[in-house]
């Protein structure tokens, strides 16, 4: 008896600029063949994290999910390299559902600077001086005045990067939070953060922003000398990532919450 076809029988194959995924995409592109990546029923990126987030974000609107196979060096967010059984491990993996923060970061003449983040929205402080900032949440202030070197809104996939490092809780990847988190908080020294719902509306306006500039950064995208930034969920956008059994984000996720 013929074997049912797999549904993902198209494949757009993208990589890293390092030699190991310029291998590898050779190799599969020939094995495997490869189509325009808005003609494909998966598109599989060889690299790391970075090429991960990257082709999540070249591709943010269009719905197609995205295998990951590790070139690159950490890939927590990426499968093991294998050339073997490409088909068959689409057809079985998992797909894990996310969706992007949405900011608007504005200057001192009230121009809007626009850009999502799966991973994490931050403001960082420009200069030796440390920032002051103003926090509310769905209309309320909720901190008058924050003393630090900058303040992160991390995702569920993003809690595990930047977060982490900033000694923010990791979220399961279905939990639906987000998590406030300072970086270097001077006052309230003893203050670490909050976990929000996804739903929530976060403002942060940067006080004494001449004295004391501020810029915003939404993943890669850096915008300088703001003075407010609004942060919500995306909800209305999908993104679908594609992990084999037994190591989706939900149990890596997991694991990570037990490393020493």
């Amino acid at each position: 008896m013929a074997k049912p076809k797999s549904k993902f029988e198209k494949i757009a194959f993208v990589a890293s600029e390092v030699a190991e995924a310029g291998e590898a995409l050779a190799r599969l592109t020939a094995r495997y063949g490869s189509v325009d990546a808005r003609e494909a029923d998966a598109i599989v990126a060889l690299g790391g994290d970075g090429l991960m987030l990257q082709t999540l974000h070249r591709y943010m609107n269009d719905r197609i999910p995205i295998y990951g196979m590790n070139r690159g060096s950490v890939g927590f967010l990426m499968n093991e390299y294998r050339e073997d059984g490409l088909l068959e491990r689409l057809a079985d993996a998992e797909m894990s559902r996310v969706h992007p923060l949405a900011m608007v970061a504005y200057d001192a003449q009230g121009k809007a600077s626009k850009a999502l983040a799966i991973n994490e929205v931050s403001l960082f402080r420009e200069t030796f001086q440390a920032a002051k900032l103003r926090i509310s949440i769905d209309g309320t202030v909720r901190m008058e005045e924050l003393i630090c070197d900058g303040v992160l809104v991390a995702t569920p996939a993003g809690s595990t990067a930047y977060n982490l490092s900033a000694h923010g809780p990791i979220l399961p990847i279905n939990a639906p939070l987000l998590t406030l988190t300072p970086i270097s908080p001077f006052r309230p020294r003893r203050w670490r953060g909050a976990l929000l719902p996804n739903r929530a509306r976060i403002s942060v306006v940067a006080l004494e922003h001449e004295k004391r500039p501020v810029s915003a950064v939404a993943d890669a995208h850096e915008f300088r000398n703001m003075v407010r930034v609004e942060i919500e969920q995306a909800r209305t956008i999908d993104l679908f990532m594609m992990f084999d059994p037994g190591h989706n984000l939900d149990e890596r996720i997991l694991a990570e919450q037990f490393r020493y």
